[in-house]
């Protein structure tokens, strides 16, 4: 964070501030990827979230992740990070194995028995997202 004051008031004052938050806004949901690490998520995605305030108000995110026990944690780390720039999560979620969903632990070769979950992953994401766009002004 480099911006003189709190991404809450809206008032951004770099380039490269105003080009993130005007990439954020022009989406009505998200699906975030993340890595579990230390038990939570990366310090790059967590400053990437920081970075804005109301461009993620009321919109939905979904959360996909991976790690050594499937990224969990760092998930639900994310939906407490979501909650505070007002973010709506849905309920599902993909949690991947680096054991048993990649090759040599880094090819993702994800198990069929994740099709269903993903497929209702996307569902629910795109029913949120539509039902979130009519509480925005």
């Amino acid at each position: 964070m480099d911006e003189p004051l709190p991404p809450s008031m809206g008032q951004y004052q770099h380039d490269h501030t105003k080009a993130w938050a005007a990439k954020v806004d022009e989406f009505d949901g998200y699906v975030f990827v993340t890595p579990e690490y230390n038990h939570s998520i990366p310090g790059a995605l967590k400053n990437a979230i920081d970075f804005a305030y109301a461009e993620w108000n009321d919109k939905a995110a979904a959360f996909v992740s991976y790690g050594t026990v499937g990224g969990i944690r760092a998930a639900e780390h994310l939906r407490s990070i979501a909650s505070a720039v007002q973010l709506a999560h849905v309920h599902q979620q993909l949690a991947f194995s680096l054991f048993t969903d990649f090759e040599n632990l880094s090819l993702f070769k994800p198990g069929a028995h994740h099709d269903e979950a993903a497929t209702r992953l996307f569902d629910e994401l795109e029913s949120w997202s539509r039902a979130m766009k009519t509480l925005r002004r």
